[in-house]
């Protein structure tokens, strides 16, 4: 689902200093987790698989958010819906810059349930709890605008201009390389999200999901079938519609 954007040439031991997270699916950077198989493991009663799915989320995160301790600036750049995980994926990135029209939101309030893989240790670093829990608990879809209002998105660009925008700050910011890297560094170590509060949070994320009644789990149905409609349609070339409607 993602692809790296080549950066400007940079000299030193590192053969890359940037790390550009964005997507091939025109409208759609990430939708999130597979509610289809949550629904399955928690009608089976599944704990475990359920929460060996959990952990591989909180490694994916957490191996962003601290870059593998490697000396490297990352950056989303979101051309379309960010939601659920997909959401928490974007804020373990430095710098988020997206494209008008683009949507971030957590529908897991929805069906009950609340996001588990980092959203509220990493919302409660850029914003603060009250506003981390509001998030949370507003199931609502946010534009792009809003974020950056919060400053939770760090520059909004018109559509088709993100890989631009995202060029422009690398050169622009060349120099600064440094001492950027040095502040990412400095607010891990000032704001630290450690490896094991991110499980301990997903843990109750399991708990919390194999003790859905069979409505929240309807509810959560509904979306993933909505989840898989976007997938779809995302994923079927016009021309190939076309045809389709015409045969």
């Amino acid at each position: 689902l993602k692809r790296g954007l080549s950066t400007p040439a940079m000299t030193g031991r590192m053969p890359l200093r940037s790390v550009v997270w964005t997507s091939a699916t025109p409208g759609i950077w990430n939708l999130g987790g597979d509610l289809a198989l949550f629904i399955e493991l928690i009608r089976a009663g599944s704990g475990d698989q359920l929460r060996r799915y959990a952990h591989s989320c909180v490694d994916v995160v957490y191996h962003n958010l601290c870059k593998l301790d490697l000396p490297l600036l990352t950056i989303a750049l979101v051309q379309g819906d960010a939601l659920g995980g997909g959401f928490e994926a974007v804020l373990t990135n430095d710098v988020i810059i997206a494209e008008r029209g683009s949507k971030f939101g957590l529908p897991e309030i929805l069906f009950n349930m609340f996001p588990g893989m980092g959203a509220y240790s990493l919302l409660c670093r850029r914003l603060d709890g009250a506003r981390a829990q509001q998030l949370l608990l507003s199931g609502r879809l946010y534009e792009a605008e809003e974020l950056e209002d919060m400053g939770l998105v760090d520059l909004v660009v018109d559509p088709g201009e993100g890989e631009a925008a995202v060029r422009e700050y690398l050169t622009r910011n060349q120099r600064r390389y440094h001492v950027l890297h040095a502040l990412s560094q400095v607010r891990r170590r000032c704001q630290p999200v450690t490896y094991d509060e991110l499980i301990d949070v997903t843990d109750i994320w399991v708990a919390t999901a194999l003790a859905l009644d069979e409505a929240d789990l309807r509810r959560m149905e509904r979306l993933a079938a909505a989840q898989q409609r976007r997938r779809t349609r995302a994923n079927t070339p016009a021309d190939s519609a076309a045809l389709s409607a015409a045969g």
